[in-house]
C-alpha cells in the first residue's frame, strides 16, 4: 500500500513517514497528486502506524508552485472522493483534521495552492536560501480557494494578511517567519536533521497526547467548513470570469506553468495585461 502512488514516494520510519511529492514537471496541484492526497488522508486517519508525518518536494525549486489551472475541474473531482465536495479547500482542512501530526519541510517555491497546503499542515520549517511563498491569486483577480485567507488571517493578523493577499509578492522564508506563515526558517543544510529530529521526538510520546491537543487546537484555529467552502466556491467561480481568463491567456503566453518563468512569477504576473474594461 506504500507503494500504491504515482505522485508520492512514502518512507516510513518507525511512526513517521516521510512523504515526498514528485509530480513533474514542477509539483503542480493536478488530479493526480490530489487522487495520491486522497489515499493518503484515508491512511492516517487510522492513526497508526503513522503518527508523525513529514513532506517535502523531490524537485529543489518548487515544493508546490500551485494548480493546474487547465485541470481546475478534474482535480476538484478528484477531492470530491473524500470530502463528498469538488474542492481542494476542504480536501486541505480534511488534512489538518487527521490524527497524524503533519509537518511541512519546505524548499523552493510554494505559491498559491502550494501555500494553503503547508498552512494545512500543523507545523511548517522552511530554507532560508530557497524556500519563496506567496499567495498570488489576486494578481488575476481571484481569491485563494484552499484556506489561505482562512489561515492567513489567523496567523499573520489582518494587516499582514491583507498585504500578502493583495499585493501577490513573493516572501523569503526569513519574513514568512517573521510574519508567522511558518514557524521557523532555518538553513538549509540543518533543515532535514531538524525536522527529522522533531518528528521522531513527537512520534516517542504517548499518541493520546498529541491527538488531544491537536484536537483543542483545532477547535481554538481553524475556521468552519463553511467558511472553506465560500472561499473555494469563490474561486471556482473566478477563474471562469473573462477577465481572468484573459490574464490567464496573457501569462501562459509569458511561460505561466513552466520552470524558468515559474522562478520568478512575481515578475510575470506583474507584466500581465488587463482586459479593456476589466
Amino acid at each position: 500500500m506504500i507503494d500504491d502512488f504515482d505522485t508520492l514516494k512514502l518512507q516510513a520510519e518507525g511512526a513517521v513517514l516521510f512523504v515526498t511529492i514528485l509530480a513533474p514537471p514542477i509539483n503542480l496541484i493536478g488530479p493526480e497528486l490530489v487522487r495520491d492526497l486522497v489515499s493518503l488522508i484515508e491512511i492516517l486517519d487510522r492513526g497508526e502506524p503513522y503518527r508523525v508525518v513529514v513532506f517535502k518536494s523531490g524537485d529543489p525549486d518548487f515544493f508546490i508552485p500551485h494548480v493546474d489551472v487547465t485541470k481546475v475541474k478534474e482535480y476538484r473531482e478528484e477531492a470530491a472522493r473524500l470530502t463528498g465536495e469538488a474542492s481542494i479547500a476542504l480536501l486541505f482542512r480534511r488534512l489538518s483534521e487527521t490524527k497524524a501530526v503533519t509537518i511541512a519541510q519546505i524548499e523552493g517555491r510554494t505559491r498559491g495552492a502550494g501555500s494553503e497546503f503547508v498552512l494545512a499542515c500543523d507545523m511548517r520549517f522552511a530554507a532560508r536560501e530557497t524556500a519563496v511563498f506567496s499567495q498570488f491569486e489576486s494578481s488575476f483577480g481571484l481569491t485563494p480557494g484552499g484556506g489561505g485567507v482562512q489561515h492567513l488571517v489567523r496567523l499573520l493578523g489582518r494587516g499582514r494578511a491583507l498585504e500578502v493577499l493583495v499585493t501577490a509578492d513573493d516572501y523569503s522564508a526569513d519574513l514568512a517567519a517573521q510574519y508567522g506563515w511558518i514557524n521557523r526558517a532555518l538553513p538549509a543544510a540543518g533543515l532535514p536533521e531538524f525536522v527529522s529530529r522533531m518528528a521522531h521526538r513527537i512520534a516517542s510520546f504517548p499518541p493520546a497526547g498529541a491527538l488531544s491537543i491537536k484536537s483543542r487546537v483545532n477547535a481554538v484555529a481553524l475556521a468552519p467548513v463553511e467558511e472553506f467552502r465560500t472561499d473555494s466556491n469563490l474561486f471556482a467561480e473566478g477563474v471562469s470570469d473573462p477577465a481572468t481568463q484573459f490574464r490567464m491567456k496573457a501569462a501562459f503566453k509569458a511561460g505561466f506553468q513552466t520552470r524558468e518563468p515559474e522562478l520568478d512569477l512575481a515578475s510575470l504576473v506583474e507584466g500581465l495585461p488587463h482586459l479593456e474594461g476589466g
